[in-house]
């Protein structure tokens, strides 16, 4: 796995975010060395969802008026259906995601997530994937959906389902190695 020793990557989501999303990503980043911290709505913990039930709770590091995309090199969005419905009605959720694209800084999105690049308005002309569920959203946003377990277009990693991780995370990590920030 490649190297991201010294890399600062923002995870973004709030109450509903699917754990395993959350927690296997989040892991990978870290056991590659990156400094990986989950930024919320509010301060203090958000609550996971477990498949069919809540799960953990989850230590949030910086809120969204607290982080700067400056601080970080780059954002990975985790999905479930609760966390990006949620962080798309922020304004300034959404503003956050768009800065990383403004900035040239790499991106990842994993089955529910790219919602939030939907709302972010940076889909266009992208090749992207996502939760079948909302294929026709990413479509709709100007992207070219793909049914295939990651994509990677110019710094923006895109994967489908849970099932999906283990090739999401190796293809997120290198990217997130080999960016230019």
């Amino acid at each position: 796995m490649a190297n991201l020793k010294g890399k600062r990557v923002a995870i973004l989501a709030t109450d509903g975010v699917e754990q395993q999303e959350l927690f296997e990503p989040r892991n990978a980043l870290q056991q590659a060395g990156a400094q990986a911290e989950v930024i919320a709505l509010k301060p203090g913990s958000i609550k996971a969802w477990k498949q069919t039930q809540w799960g953990d709770q989850i230590p949030v590091d910086k809120t969204i008026d607290q982080a700067k995309t400056a601080d970080y090199d780059a954002l990975y969005l985790p999905g479930g259906v609760m966390s990006p419905d949620t962080l798309r009605q922020d304004k300034r959720a959404v503003k956050f995601v768009k800065t990383f694209f403004d900035s040239n800084k790499p991106v990842a999105a994993l089955c529910h997530g790219p919602s939030m690049l939907v709302e972010a308005d940076v889909l266009h002309g992208r090749q992207v994937t996502s939760a079948p569920a909302i294929q026709t959203e990413v479509r709709n946003a100007g992207a070219k959906w793909v049914d295939q377990q990651v994509v990677v277009d110019h710094g923006l990693i895109t994967s489908r389902t849970p099932q999906d991780i283990p090739a999401f995370n190796l293809k997120m990590v290198d990217a997130f190695a080999t960016a230019r920030t």
